[in-house]
């Protein structure tokens, strides 16, 4: 008779350890494997992750068995609509706020787990090529002291293969650090703290626009979103210093324009999910901010553009005979991380093709084709005459 596949994973985690280090009764550990919210993951470290927050443990937590390690998820940042009430509200018992770039990139973890870095997306997977990045830009030189902290950041530049970026001055990727924390517990470092630990290692931090008083922050903040202009810089994470409250962000109307100009290209993948969030944040900022009619017409146009003129494009493409697909790069020394990295889209079920290898100066340069078959099947169905369900 065939084993119960619960029955199995349990075998490799020592729930009871786990019970005791992340304060969660043992019935409920059982139960999320069960159910699969805490799944078991094969890859370059295997390790089960929190598919979901359970009981306070934040989603994208990692438990590794072997050898046995916990990295806490990054909690959710709540963002703010209004900057004023809003800021002076969350951080009503601070008497200044800490306010840093919120930049455009991916979400990354980076931990030593025994002997090795692993590099962790949002999700919680141990991604070959960040973890291979990591080792390249940061180096175990800050783990041999501080074995039990985690980098948290921002991993940016034209050779990422999640979120291609292009707007700042980066040849292939750099990681940016906005936070560190305990690795058992997610207990964060103080702001300045942390930005003078950074600097001590020789890494590098996000931009600090300032410490600013809390009922004064909304005014430097609205200058700041509006000193970016036309470019796609994403916004701000304001932050009490000493890192007692959550943080909020706060994004600029062209990064959620450029936002959904990505998502409605591939509109039945991503489009519904973007939208109504980011109608939302724009209905509140064009309040806030006062704008003349003027402004309010020169939003209108752009959100408008943002939404119809990925998809205008898309259905062309499609109806000429194209691929609804997006290409994106990757920059490694051994071909082997492309192998990996490979296997890594295979697991998260991303349909990608890779491209051969161009030889570069100190490595190898690799395209992938990621398709997005939901958007093309919709399209395609739409083109031959099926109505809108």
């Amino acid at each position: 008779m065939r084993r119960d596949v619960s029955s199995e994973l349990l075998e490799k985690l020592d729930v009871e350890k786990v019970s005791e280090l992340l304060d969660i009764p043992e019935h409920r550990i059982t139960g999320a494997i069960q159910r699969k919210t805490l799944q078991y993951v094969r890859g370059k470290q295997d390790l089960f992750r929190f598919d979901k927050t359970i009981s306070g443990i934040e989603a994208g937590t990692c438990i590794f068995p072997e050898p046995f390690d916990i990295v806490r998820g990054f909690p959710k940042i709540p963002r703010a609509l209004m900057l004023y009430p809003g800021v002076a509200s969350h951080f009503s018992s601070c008497e200044n706020v800490a306010v840093e770039e919120k930049m455009n990139g991916y979400n990354v973890r980076v931990a030593l787990v025994g002997d090795e870095l692993a590099g962790l997306t949002r999700g919680g997977f141990v991604c070959p090529y960040t973890t291979d990045k990591a080792s390249e830009l940061i180096g175990q030189d800050f783990f041999f002291e501080h074995p039990n902290l985690v980098l948290c950041g921002e991993m940016v530049g034209p050779d990422s293969p999640y979120v291609p970026k292009s707007i700042y001055d980066i040849e292939s990727l750099e990681f940016f650090i906005f936070d560190i924390r305990e690795k058992l517990t997610g207990k964060p470092m103080p702001v300045m703290k942390r930005r003078e630990l950074v600097d001590e290692y020789g890494l590098r931090s996000v931009k600090l626009f300032g410490e600013y008083d809390v009922e004064k922050a909304h005014i430097e903040i609205e200058g700041v979103i509006k000193g970016f202009g036309r470019s796609l810089n994403e916004g701000v994470v304001i932050k009490d210093p000493e890192m007692v409250i959550t943080p909020v962000k706060y994004t600029s109307s062209m990064s959620n324009c450029a936002d959904l100009r990505y998502a409605f290209e591939f509109y039945n993948d991503y489009g519904r999910d973007f939208f109504f969030p980011r109608v939302c944040r724009e209905a509140f900022q064009a309040v806030e901010w006062n704008e003349t009619e003027e402004e309010l017409e020169e939003r209108c146009r752009m959100f408008g553009e943002s939404i119809l003129l990925p998809m205008i494009e898309t259905i062309r493409n499609k109806k000429n005979g194209g691929n609804v697909t997006e290409t994106v790069q990757i920059r490694v020394k051994d071909l082997k991380t492309a192998q990996e990295f490979e296997e890594h889209l295979r697991l998260l079920g991303v349909n990608a093709v890779f491209e051969e290898p161009e030889m570069t100066g100190n490595g190898y340069l690799v395209r992938i084709q990621k398709k997005y078959h939901s958007t093309s099947d919709k399209t395609e169905s739409i083109l031959n005459g099926d109505l809108w369900a």
